[in-house]
């Protein structure tokens, strides 16, 4: 309810200037200015309540958080990292010998054996280069015989006259001019010898040429578009096309040099020599470009002989079986792996963390329930749960949800909610690793 402070004086004054006879004009002006002069008050004093101000409330209980316990665990450390894929052998086909492609006898993507013909150039140059040398070859081989025939002939003179000049019989030049022919004669020999097998030799790269000009796989693989077509001049420096070998299929990816050697102390915590000579006991998968995870696992089959200075990073290769070809060179995945194990780390639920000016902060629950501000030091991420380095140990009691209304030394009421551990989460780490 609002009162009007002295309201029932004032309508008695009015009530009466109303029944007395009316006023002169100067003080009717009188009246009015009184009006005026009271407009204010009156409307001033109908805006205060006429209650009491209400009375400030009594001191509040302590906030309700929700508080979970922070556990002691061996935490895996998962590695993420870009992988390209690229074929395990990639063989670019080139002729050996210069021509037109007459032919393309395989279709493009198609899987190629190793010897199988690809392409053909016109044969009828080199088949002409070896005919000739196949003549050049018989006509040595006549002489060949020409002159065995004719080292014959002499020896036999020789082993007759021989006795003969010994008697005195004939002269001793007789047989000497006998004996210098056949000499001759075997010098004859030594010469179509020696033409054969330079014809030999001319008759084999003509056979090579001619079966040259058909060019043929050197690997098992699939065959890529051909890079120039039938009717082409081509020579030694074209390259046709490129076959790859895809089962099994290399992957590519660069690691840090930290990680790198996390695998290594691994490798050699389990009896191996280095990274490569750990087979299956460094399993890595793919993660497809799709979000599916690759059925196969993989291995490290190569490891770059350094590390880049610019980059601080290394090149490592990974093989996986590809038996139905499903992955083709050029295609991008995700490689993970485990690179180390945090033995005995202190893990606790990431919305337990808060960054105020560059800083991770907790609130840890103490005697009295009264909750502290702890900075702390952020080990990797596990799923939902996070490594906690430095400023809480194991067995604390943390705020998960209601840290953001509470301050330091303010005490709380606790609920406890289910301990989330790293096993649980079961993730790799969120963060890129590349």
């Amino acid at each position: 309810m609002i009162s009007f402070p002295e309201a029932p004086s004032l309508l008695l004054a009015t009530s009466s200037l109303g029944n007395s006879p009316k006023p002169a004009p100067h003080k009717r002006g009188v009246i009015a200015g009184l009006f005026a002069a009271l407009a204010p008050v009156l409307l001033l004093s109908g805006c205060t309540p006429s209650g009491p101000p209400p009375s400030a409330g009594g001191p509040q209980g302590p906030l309700p958080v929700q508080v979970t316990t922070a556990v002691s665990e061996s935490v895996p450390i998962i590695g993420n990292w870009v992988a390209t894929t690229d074929g395990y052998v990639n063989a670019q086909i080139q002729p050996q010998v210069s021509g037109y492609l007459i032919r393309q006898d395989y279709m493009e993507g198609s899987e190629v054996r190793k010897g199988q013909v690809l392409f053909e150039i016109d044969p009828r140059p080199f088949q002409a280069t070896l005919d000739q040398a196949q003549g050049q070859l018989d006509q040595a081989k006549g002489q060949l015989g020409q002159a065995q025939a004719q080292v014959q002939l002499a020896e036999i003179n020789v082993q007759r006259d021989t006795p003969l000049a010994q008697a005195h019989a004939i002269s001793q030049s007789t047989l000497d001019s006998e004996t210098k022919t056949l000499q001759s004669n075997q010098a004859s020999v030594a010469s179509a010898q020696a033409a054969i097998a330079s014809a030999q030799a001319q008759v084999e790269s003509a056979q090579l040429n001619v079966g040259f000009t058909k060019v043929r796989s050197l690997i098992d693989g699939i065959a890529g578009q051909a890079a120039l077509q039938v009717g082409n001049l081509v020579s030694t420096t074209s390259v046709l096309t490129t076959v790859s070998q895809l089962n099994p299929i290399k992957a590519y990816f660069y690691i840090s040099e930290q990680e790198y050697l996390a695998l290594a102390a691994r490798a050699h915590s389990t009896g191996h020599a280095d990274l490569l000579d750990t087979g299956a006991s460094i399993p890595l998968k793919l993660t497809l470009a799709n979000g599916q995870v690759y059925p196969e696992p993989g291995r490290i089959v190569f490891v770059d002989r350094s590390v880049s200075s610019q980059t601080g990073s290394i090149r490592i290769a990974a093989a996986f079986a590809n038996r139905n070809n499903l992955l083709r060179p050029g295609q991008f995945g995700r490689i993970s792996a485990q690179t180390q194990v945090l033995r005995d780390a202190v893990v606790i639920p990431q919305r337990a963390v808060s960054e105020l000016q560059g800083m991770n902060q907790v609130y840890v629950v103490g005697p009295g329930n009264v909750a502290h501000v702890h900075t702390v030091q952020l080990g990797p991420q596990i799923g939902q749960d996070i490594v906690i380095a430095n400023g809480v140990n194991a067995g604390e009691v943390l705020v998960t949800e209601g840290n953001d209304k509470i301050k330091d030394g303010a005490k709380v009421a606790p609920q406890q909610e289910a301990t989330a551990t790293a096993s649980n989460a079961g993730q790799a780490p969120r963060g890129n690793h590349q």
